[in-house]
């Protein structure tokens, strides 16, 4: 199933195209690299020349921001009720991902339709927080945000008192994931809803390797290992290029279900509307156990 991004005020995504696309945040429009976007761009060079920001990748890796008006280091973004920090970084990102309110939205509606129940939810490769945030807006009674890194749980944090939520009981853990959540089984901690973003590549804290297609099949036999027996759900995302949703489901399916029968697995894309025109912008895949 594709799920689409669409209930955004403060961002749009104008137009994509030949490996870029243009996009508004707040009254700010930035201009980056997207490689899934190899269709042409718009015609309008006036539009995609509007850009306040571009970012420019460099032959030798990385890449960097050409400002053609003078930003602020960073501003805010609403979603429904959640407040965020957006800050163009060195590495072309920008601290959120919008496409990633469609699960927000998903985790939110779960954990209010179970109020009555003392949910505590676990959040891998947490990044900044949006999912974080989310889930303890919604009434989680406990978030634990992992990330490996120290700046990213930071930003996390800058998110959550943005988000008015101090009062919340939210953990934020400087933690290599993997280890993390076998150390959780030995303390006997469990979760009713696990999510997880990780990413192709990456190292802990502690120069642990990760890759994506190597490690996720060990990470999600770990969650298992902590989805408490009443858990509500087990969330996977992926930007992995050539790991296909099908095979997620079918993952999902196989070493999943057959432990807990009492769910449901679905499986989809991500995507975000141009408004320029009748095009969906591809952002990623999605996995869901959720109970019945």
């Amino acid at each position: 199933m594709m799920l689409i991004a669409d209930k955004w005020k403060d961002y749009t995504c104008i137009d994509a195209g030949d490996g870029e696309k243009l996009e508004k945040w707040q009254n700010i429009v930035l201009r980056r690299p997207d490689p899934q976007a190899i269709w042409p761009q718009d015609k309008d060079r006036a539009l995609w020349n509007s850009a306040d920001a571009v970012y420019h990748r460099s032959n030798k890796g990385g890449g960097s921001w050409e400002y053609r008006q003078q930003l602020p280091e960073h501003w805010t973004v609403n979603y429904r009720e959640l407040t965020f920090k957006v800050s163009p970084t060195g590495f072309k990102h920008t601290g959120l991902f919008p496409e990633q309110a469609v699960n927000w939205d998903w985790m939110s509606e779960l954990i209010r339709t179970h109020a009555d129940e003392e949910l505590r939810i676990l959040n891998l490769f947490a990044y900044t927080g949006g999912a974080t945030m989310a889930c303890a807006a919604a009434g989680a009674a406990e978030v634990v945000h992992v990330d490996a890194s120290k700046g990213m749980v930071q930003w996390a944090k800058e998110n959550r008192d943005l988000c008015g939520l101090q009062d919340s009981r939210i953990r934020f853990i400087v933690d290599d994931c993997l280890k993390f959540t076998e150390r959780e089984k030995r303390r006997g901690h469990t979760y009713h809803g696990i999510l997880m973003d990780p990413p192709s590549y990456g190292r802990g804290p502690n120069g642990e390797m990760w890759k994506f297609e190597k490690e996720i099949s060990t990470l999600i036999r770990a969650c298992l290992d902590i989805l408490d027996e009443n858990a509500l759900f087990f969330l996977i995302n992926s930007y992995t290029t050539g790991f296909s949703s099908i095979v997620l489901e079918d993952m999902m399916k196989t070493m999943i279900l057959p432990e807990r029968p009492e769910g449901k697995v679905s499986a989809g894309e991500v995507a975000l509307p141009l408004l320029q025109r009748d095009l969906l912008l591809p952002c990623g895949i999605y996995g869901r156990w959720e109970r019945k």
